[in-house]
């Protein structure tokens, strides 16, 4: 069973009643997650999806034990969102807003930072969530083209992550859990994050990373590896290797500036640090089997 989520969460939403969130919350329970609750501010005590809703976090947590929140708030509330859920100390918090300002997410990461005990992680903004095959699927990832399986992906990006999981289930692998990192410049939890919770997986054998251009986690991997006996064998594949200078490319943050955060510059500090890459995103699962072979 996978240690970073599996059917013992139990997850809340955050803005549960909304038309998206009540969507994704109904796909979720009838995939396994142990959804408990929800949270919408001056609702509290009515029922939605058959689930308790409450007016805060920390009530929620308090009458269910829940362990997870899942954020379908607009942008404007995101951020308070996540404070909220960070004051609460909630461990796990998932958010899969978008188009959230810079600056609110300044302040959320420094709340984040704030917190020494390190009591909450978060996975995103702009995530599609992270999801366990068949055990708890906390975001929009669509559950039924996931197997379960021993390789852990990260990405930026949530179409690519499904290629990824397409390429590893083609190819008789599965997939132990995948986590959307989310695409913008200032995010929770990063690749070497993501890392280290799988280097203690024992579900997970392989890890694939799908990065792209614009930024420095990638290359903050490649040093994290060079300066660690990493346990388990990592393929990447860096999206944006034809993406002209300058120029915005999808996310927030894939953009080369002055020559930096290139596609190839990002594979060749990650093929220095022992990284197998694959040189097309159809050919992650055939890289990922013969780096296993």
């Amino acid at each position: 069973m996978s240690i970073l989520v599996n059917k013992s969460n139990k997850v809340i939403c955050q803005g549960i009643t909304g038309r998206q969130a009540t969507f994704y919350v109904e796909r979720a329970m009838t995939s396994g997650t142990q959804m408990v609750g929800g949270v919408r501010p001056g609702k509290g005590g009515i029922q939605h999806l058959g689930l308790p809703v409450f007016n805060s976090v920390s009530e929620a947590m308090l009458e269910t034990g829940a362990d997870t929140t899942v954020i379908f708030v607009p942008k404007e509330s995101a951020a308070s969102a996540m404070l909220e859920a960070i004051e609460a100390e909630i461990p796990l918090i998932v958010c899969i807003t978008e188009h959230i300002p810079v600056l609110d997410m300044v302040n959320v990461i420094s709340a984040l930072t704030q917190d020494k005990s390190g009591k909450s992680r978060l996975i995103g903004p702009n995530s599609p969530g992270i999801i366990t095959p068949e055990a708890c699927r906390i975001g929009i990832m669509p559950a039924e083209i996931f197997r379960p399986g021993s390789i852990g992906i990260i990405s930026r990006s949530s179409t690519l992550t499904y290629e990824a999981v397409s390429q590893t289930t083609d190819n008789g692998l599965g997939q132990s859990t995948c986590i959307g990192i989310g695409g913008d410049p200032v995010h929770g939890v990063n690749f070497v994050d993501c890392l280290e919770l799988f280097r203690d997986d024992p579900q997970t054998e392989a890890v694939v990373l799908i990065g792209e251009i614009g930024g420095s986690e990638e290359e903050q991997v490649a040093e994290y590896l060079q300066n660690c006996d990493y346990p388990k064998p990592v393929v990447a594949y860096i999206a944006g290797q034809y993406a002209p200078a300058e120029r915005r490319m999808g996310h927030a943050s894939a953009i080369i500036e002055h020559g930096y955060g290139s596609a190839q510059e990002k594979m060749e500090r990650l093929s220095e640090a022992g990284v197998s890459i694959a040189d097309s995103p159809v050919s992650i699962g055939l890289t990922m089997s013969r780096v296993l072979r």
